[in-house]
């Protein structure tokens, strides 16, 4: 039963509660159990909430009890990255100069999270400032390096590495990342689990750690597409308290098989000069949907200067917003040898350059855009290898192996469109590997649609680590 649980669906889990074969306290209990048993084993957690927890998951008791049922995640516990704020809770953006940080309110998301019912369990570890300073090295956080479950001689993945071991070791159902550039995506790829990144402004910022303004993004991270679905529709939506947020609410799309085959896009060199075990996961996924996509080979991005651009952007506004710790010298206690040094070199760079890179991203979208609106989405691996290990500096991880790959996760961070990594087998070290998809901005129910047709005809997202104390 204990193990049916920790790695049960948010759906398989919502089915229990209104079945009344377990209540919400005690599912809260089996959880926060877990994270205080297992959290440090995978540095996977900062603080366990179980005083909130048990009052939200009482709460939920009541509500049901009385046929007030608020909805799929009524119930269900959950954990967020700890730079959202959770009132009365320490939110230390993973670095020593924050980790008595308290806040007065809960982040949007998080409140959006409990109206729905779900209830929040722990605040899990994260690289330091969400790696805006230029870490190279999984230790770069105060809670050490966030290790994948499936070898915890691997990371995995920034800078959500908590949310991604979490859910991979079944110290909760889902967990809530964020991304810049490849933070939610990359961790679910290296720790086998589902993540998706919502379009740009879709869900509220509100109340999370600022990195870069104009390109941060939160989203759900789960055992699956349809459970990613289910939270990306109780968090998405218009918020007054963040002016980026946009007009739009996600529904959870049918589970049903296309009227037509969806066109799908392979990038030119997508699986050349990568790892073999990545390259082989992906095509063998692909065959997988030949009765349900139509494959073009070979399609190419627009050749535009896309890291040049958000790396510019990123490291200004992470200097903007980190500005009070460069200037008092507090920035010295950070982890990351890396990252002590980093805000200084983002202060050289001119506001001309800057306005440039604000300026060439208005076209890079419309590029980009056109180039998507060709195909229902793009699939790449998520990542051109397996987790790096977790003693050994990223550049060092995997020497002489990967010479090519063409991969989606920058371009689409800089414009702000939506990705979907779902896991697809294995590779060396028996660590994970992931598929991702890639579409225009909005078109998160196609992402959602593939990921389940995908996960319908595999079994690779049920697949458990061996977890012990």
């Amino acid at each position: 039963m204990a193990d049916e649980l920790s790695f049960a669906s948010v759906v398989e889990l919502g089915r229990r509660l209104r079945a009344k074969k377990i209540s919400a306290t005690e599912l809260a209990e089996h959880f926060l159990d877990r994270l205080e048993r297992l959290g440090t084993t995978f540095g996977a957690v900062v603080t366990v909430t179980r005083g909130r927890a048990l009052a939200e998951a009482a709460a939920a008791d009541r509500d049901i009890a009385r046929g007030r049922w608020r909805g799929p995640l009524h119930g269900i516990p959950y954990g967020v990255k700890d730079l959202l704020a959770a009132a009365g809770y320490p939110t230390t953006w993973g670095a020593a100069p924050y980790d008595n940080q308290l806040f007065a309110e809960d982040a949007t998301v998080v409140a959006r999270l409990k109206a729905a019912g779900a209830v929040l369990v722990a605040k899990l570890a994260m690289v330091e400032l969400a790696g805006g300073m230029g870490y190279n090295q999984a230790n770069a956080s105060i809670t050490g390096p966030g290790r994948t479950p499936w070898n915890p001689d691997y990371w995995s993945g920034g800078s959500s590495s908590g949310p991604g071991a979490a859910v991979a070791a079944g110290l909760v159902p889902f967990a809530i990342g964020s991304e810049t550039s490849g933070s939610i995506v990359t961790p679910a790829a290296y720790s086998g689990v589902t993540g998706l990144r919502p379009t740009y402004g879709l869900v509220s910022r509100h109340g999370a750690m600022a990195l870069s303004w104009t390109m941060d993004k939160l989203g759900p991270m789960g055992r699956s597409a349809a459970d990613c679905a289910l939270v990306l529709a109780a968090i998405a939506g218009k918020d007054s308290n963040d002016p980026s947020s946009v007009e739009r609410f996600f529904r959870v799309p049918p589970a049903l098989r296309p009227r037509r085959k969806l066109r799908i896009g392979i990038l030119k060199n997508a699986d050349q000069g990568i790892q073999p075990e990545v390259a082989k996961n992906f095509r063998d996924a692909l065959s997988v949907l030949k009765d349900v996509i139509t494959v073009t080979e070979n399609v190419e991005l627009p050749d535009l200067p896309y890291g040049v651009v958000g790396g510019t952007i990123i490291a200004v506004e992470g200097a903007s917003a980190f500005d009070d710790l460069v200037d008092s010298g507090r920035v010295a206690q950070l982890t990351a040898p890396e990252d002590r040094i980093g805000g200084y070199a983002a202060l050289a760079i001119p506001a001309r350059d800057y306005v440039r890179a604000l300026r060439l991203r208005r076209p890079m979208g419309k590029a980009l855009d056109g180039f998507l609106k060709q195909f229902d989405a793009v699939a790449t691996p998520t990542r051109n290898t397996v987790a790096s290990p977790v003693d050994k500096p990223f550049r060092e991880a995997w020497p002489g192996v990967v010479t090519g790959g063409a991969n989606i996760i920058g371009p689409a961070n800089v414009v702000g469109v939506p990705s979907l990594s779902v896991p697809n087998g294995f590779g060396v070290q028996s660590l994970p590997t992931g598929l991702c998809f890639t579409a225009r901005a909005f078109e998160e129910a196609t992402l959602v649609q593939l990921g389940r047709l995908y996960q319908a005809r595999t079994d690779w997202h049920k697949r458990q680590p061996v977890v012990t104390a």
